[in-house]
């Protein structure tokens, strides 16, 4: 669910503090087009319709932080990479994508994207940081999500962090993006493309 996904990535993502993920594993298992795949740098997902290209020496740890992320029934996690290994020391951010998939039905009364930045703001917000831009309306391509921006001190450096959800197909799907400058969120985010559209870079 939403409340592990986040406390698992943050854990991950402050500097010099990161912690490896836990061993035990669900045995239910999603069907493998949920999941999408990643090859040479590229994830791709035909059953929600998009595509993200890593940056070049990114770190995949999707099949670790999968282990916990929750009841596979209801929240999928699509994938989680990282600039460098969760487990290595450095004096800045770690930057990372977290992408999940969450069944609308864990989330009573949410009937748009919007609603879904009550519980995400709530969750990120009890981590330090702070909002820097409510939920607002962005296009990627031809599709329109929404998008929230964060940002926390955490000792020397700022972690800023984005935001972008959309319902797709009964479920809330989630992009998170984590870096050092505003700038660099924005770079990662040009990495997103949907079916029908082309990257920006």
């Amino acid at each position: 669910m939403l409340f592990l996904r986040i406390g698992i990535l943050f854990a991950l993502l402050v500097p010099a503090m990161g912690q490896g993920a836990s061993t035990e594993s669900s045995s239910k298992q999603p069907p493998a087009a949920q999941l999408g795949s990643l090859q040479n740098g590229a994830y791709r997902n035909s059953y929600f319709g998009f595509s993200y290209k890593l940056p070049y020496g990114w770190v995949d740890r999707t099949e670790q932080m999968r282990l916990d992320s929750g009841d596979p029934s209801k929240s999928l996690l699509l994938l989680s990479a990282f600039e460098r290994p969760p487990q290595a020391e450095g004096d800045n951010v770690n930057s990372a994508v977290l992408i999940a998939a969450e069944t609308v039905s864990s989330y009573p009364g949410l009937k748009n994207a919007v609603d879904y930045f009550g519980p995400l703001t709530e969750v990120t917000t009890s981590k330090g940081f702070k909002v820097v831009n409510e939920p607002y309306a962005v296009q990627v391509g031809t599709k329109q999500l929404v998008r929230s921006d964060f940002s926390r001190e955490a000792g020397k450096v700022t972690m800023y962090q984005a935001s972008l959800a959309m319902l797709e197909r009964g479920f809330i799907v989630s992009f998170t993006f984590l870096g050092g400058t505003e700038d660099e969120i924005d770079g990662l985010i040009e990495g997103l493309a949907f079916s029908g559209t082309r990257r920006t870079r």
